[in-house]
């Protein structure tokens, strides 16, 4: 085939086991999208179904700015297609097709490539980081793509999305592999995988971190988020490396719906991986783990217990694709930390504040848990839920906070479409459940920014104040609007505000937390 991004017409349509008429089968592509925004003349617009929005109905547009073709699926063209004359190529699924014509676009970039997929609920980030930091270590040219950035060859772009559309994901492949990155790590979403967005991609190694609450808005049911995830691992080829939490519940599904080789992790279970001992100090976990290539041991810089877990998670990729110990252990011991994943904010002052992307019950736990383990004081948590997303966990997120802080501040997330102050009393159900009463245990401050005011005013020499949902983000998603919003300079400007820098008053905040 031709070079990257020179693919004609005919060899596009022989991607979809179809053929086009001569006069045009040599008509060079100039990309494929499902965005009719994005189409330049000579594109393939491939119309997608989502689920608020029917591709069809941007056919037109996509024409008028110059689509050679609209890839649609079978049955499904609406009345309004006014395109006369443009080709169009039917196929069963759009989404598969995406997929498959990014990537042939594109030259199959991940071709020759080593790359590694993370999914599960909460610690992708975290795990993914890790993982590139080691193969940095081992000496390979890394590439890396998840939440918080894309990154590779020094290039750090921003991530609108964990796992990009295929056609970003696939353009941002072939980007790597020109540059010479040989090993990548991507946080692999449930979204991707129920809409085959990785779909063509062998992964080296495929990693489960776990499975708790999230996304049911999308999914439905806790049964078709877990299918999802498992997408990944039904994947693997056998030469491939399933790298799986054995401290889940649904480590042994897993295990059973894979080819590749099996390799096990746990912080309390029976492991490939296994932790021996786990240390918590104010400035970092100490792990020392037994492992099939010998004994590892790690001071690593990162905070809060439940990150053994995800040292022990990159760990187990690492050895099963054949790092050696010293570079496993020089990569986890050299990443200090990841924006926005229980980052402290240090102004000098005398409590502690921490940002964290915590947005699940079980992730609050975790994190209030940690939190705990260093507080000498009373710990404080400020958190909300994003509007238009999971109901179902707003209750209980509020009762995971609720019993795990003295003090609790509900605001708001990315309300979205939502009504705010409806989505906070839906959080709310869950904190008067576990007995706390309004004024003396929590508060309600729907406004974000004045809520983080008011939690870091009422702190006081050893306490802890937790700022919880949205860590790295750097906005705040209000109706179809987003807005200049980071926790992190909020919580700085608070601290300026109240002079808690340079105050070390043990009588501070009496007014706004008790004790």
């Amino acid at each position: 085939m031709n070079s990257p991004g020179a693919r004609t017409l005919s060899e596009l349509a022989a991607v979809l086991g179809g053929g086009v008429p001569a006069d045009v089968a040599d008509l060079r592509v100039a990309g494929v999208t499902a965005d009719s925004r994005r189409v330049v003349p000579g594109s393939l617009f491939v119309a997608l179904k989502g689920l608020h929005v029917d591709g069809g109905k941007f056919v037109d547009d996509a024409v008028r700015r110059g689509a050679a073709a609209v890839v649609r699926e079978r049955g499904t063209a609406p009345a309004t297609w006014g395109a006369a004359g443009v080709l169009t190529i039917e196929v069963d699924d759009a989404r598969e097709a995406l997929a498959d014509l990014a990537r042939a676009f594109h030259g199959d970039p991940a071709r020759g490539m080593t790359l590694v997929g993370v999914t599960g609920t909460n610690g992708k980030t975290t795990t993914s980081c890790l993982l590139q930091s080691i193969f940095s270590a081992a000496g390979w040219s890394t590439g890396l793509i998840g939440t918080i950035r894309y990154e590779f060859a020094g290039r750090v772009l921003p991530a609108p999305y964990t796992t990009p559309e295929a056609p970003e994901l696939y353009g941002l492949l072939r980007q790597m592999a020109d540059a010479g990155v040989t090993h990548a790590v991507m946080e692999v979403s449930s979204h991707a995988l129920a809409w085959r967005r990785v779909r063509g991609i062998e992964f080296a190694a495929g990693v489960f971190t776990n499975l708790t609450q999230d996304h049911l808005d999308f999914h439905g049911s806790m049964e078709e988020y877990f299918r999802a995830k498992r997408h990944l691992f039904e994947g693997l080829p056998s030469s491939a490396a399933a790298v799986v939490n054995a401290d889940d519940p649904r480590a042994g599904d897993l295990l059973a719906a894979t080819r590749a080789r099996r390799v096990t992790y746990g912080a309390s279970s029976p492991a490939d991986v296994r932790a021996r001992k786990i240390s918590v100090t104010p400035g970092g976990i100490g792990v020392t783990a037994d492992t099939p290539w010998g004994p590892v041991d790690i001071a690593s810089p990162l905070l809060g217990r439940y990150n053994a877990s995800n040292i022990l998670a990159a760990v187990a990729a690492a050895g099963a694709l054949g790092v050696p110990v010293p570079a496993i252990r020089r990569g986890v011991e050299g990443m200090a930390g990841v924006p926005g994943r229980f980052e402290k904010v240090e102004a000098g002052q005398p409590f502690t504040v921490i940002v964290d992307y915590a947005h699940t019950d079980d992730a609050l736990s975790r994190l209030l848990a940690a939190a705990r383990e260093i507080t000498p004081g009373r710990l404080a948590v400020l958190f909300g839920c994003g509007g238009d997303r999971d109901r179902g966990k707003r209750p209980k997120m509020g009762l995971a906070a609720a019993r795990a802080a003295d003090f609790v501040v509900l605001t708001s997330d990315n309300p979205r479409t939502e009504d705010p102050v409806r989505i906070l009393s839906e959080v709310e159900a869950g904190v008067r459940e576990a007995g706390r009463t309004a004024g003396r245990d929590y508060l309600v401050v729907p406004d974000r920014r004045e809520a983080i005011r008011t939690a870091i005013e009422g702190a006081r020499a050893g306490d802890t104040v937790v700022l919880a949902g949205k860590g790295h983000e750097d906005y705040q998603i209000v109706g179809d609007e987003r807005r200049a919003f980071s926790d992190r300079e909020e919580a700085l400007g608070a601290l300026a505000k109240s002079g808690a820098a340079a105050a070390g008053d043990t009588t501070r905040g009496e007014r706004v937390w008790h004790p």
